[in-house]
């Protein structure tokens, strides 16, 4: 394969496994609730511990890939990955549904960390932007076709059927990555710089916690928007076909909103703008007698602010700090998306409401301003040290 975009397009099914895999807990709450006797804090708990790992692995996850190989990292990913699936479908037992999805999370986190580094290595010369922007939708698009596949499947066939499906296509992706891809031979690239300044670290942590506390909020969507419409009397089924459509706008809405970003003055604005309206939206789906018609609205903005976002730590690093700044940048993520379920799910379970989920996802959104407003602060005064030097 010698095509930089037939690259793309493998990558983005391999990733597309993780996002399906992520999200097959939250698609079928209901039933794993039911079938192990558990609560929203136990359903929340279980979808954080995906995300867990990458805490840990994220900052050191270019040195794996580089020690065995991008592509030989990824498979032994995908490898942990579908063995946790298959624990998860073979157990009836809640301490290995937890052990089961902790190993499917440390697989994922390896495949996310360098894949990501793989486009990176085919599309840094030209349309890196473009690249990644698609890439990134693979995420969407994997938790979109979860939501509409698996909670009918949970419900006709059980969870164990969900789980299978999962680890299958795991090992599909994992074979044809296998015997049709080849890692890209780039040129050595110097050793990192001198350490970063404590300024610097300071603006990508508040970077990552920007897109941690961004993507922890569209997560409450996805995780508990299900169980926030079964409670105003959907059924199961047509909950997940709902939920799955915010997901498939933001498809559409990233790529924009990037594009967009490039093209406005101040991506700020659009940031600020785009996290704000779309907290209201979330605030408002449980409380209105048209959350179908709120969530398309909420689907329509949530995906602009994303690759304003996610060039907030470009803009603060230089060549010779980014692979390790970019680090910190992913651990911060982690650290907030594994967080969040598991604090929205206790909350959800004090109250006795799925609604208090999405209630603290608005909030997220709320602080995402408030946050940027100190990154643009401390990143002016650095521009101002630079230019005084």
């Amino acid at each position: 394969m010698t095509s930089r975009w037939h690259v793309l397009g493998l990558l983005f099914l391999v990733r597309t496994t993780m996002a399906f895999q992520f999200e097959s807990v939250a698609a079928i709450g209901p039933v794993l609730q039911r079938e192990f006797n558990v609560g929203l804090p136990d359903i929340g708990m279980l979808i954080g511990l995906y995300l867990l790992p990458g805490v840990v692995i994220a900052l050191p996850g270019g040195a794996i890939g580089r020690a065995l190989g991008d592509k030989r990292t990824v498979l032994v990913g995908c490898a942990i990955m579908f063995v946790g699936n298959v624990i998860m479908a073979f157990s009836d037992v809640w301490a290995a549904q937890v052990g089961g999805r902790l190993l499917t999370g440390i697989g994922g986190v390896v495949l996310n960390v360098v894949s990501t580094k793989m486009v990176a290595d085919w599309f840094a010369e030209r349309e890196i932007a473009t690249a990644m922007a698609l890439f990134l939708n693979s995420w969407p698009f994997g938790i979109a076709v979860a939501l509409l596949a698996l909670p009918s499947l949970g419900v006709a066939e059980g969870y164990k059927a969900v789980f299978f499906l999962a680890a299958d296509l795991v090992g599909a992706a994992a074979l044809l990555l296998a015997f049709v891809y080849k890692d890209r031979v780039v040129e050595s690239f110097p050793k990192e710089g001198p350490r970063m300044e404590r300024q610097t670290i300071l603006l990508v942590t508040l970077a990552g916690l920007i897109w941690g506390l961004f993507n922890t909020a569209i997560a409450m969507v996805f995780s508990f928007g299900i169980n926030v419409l079964i409670e105003q009397g959907w059924a199961i089924t047509s909950s997940g076909s709902v939920i799955s459509l915010v997901l498939w706008l933001t498809i559409f809405t990233v790529p924009l909103g990037g594009y967009t970003a490039d093209r406005v003055r101040s991506k700020g604005v659009l940031i600020a703008a785009s996290t704000v309206v779309a907290a209201l939206l979330m605030f408002a789906v449980p409380r209105t007698g048209y959350p179908l018609a709120v969530l398309i609205a909420f689907g329509l903005i949530c995906g602009f602010p994303a690759g304003a976002m996610m060039a907030l730590p470009a803009s603060v690093l230089k060549p010779q700090n980014r692979a390790g700044g970019m680090g910190i940048f992913f651990t911060v993520f982690y650290l907030a998306m594994s967080l969040g379920p598991v604090i929205a799910g206790r909350l959800a379970g004090y109250t006795g409401r799925a609604a208090t989920a999405l209630d603290f996802g608005a909030g997220l959104l709320v602080a995402c301003p408030i946050v940027l407003a100190g990154f643009m602060v401390l990143r002016e005064g650095a521009l101002a040290n630079e230019i005084a030097v």
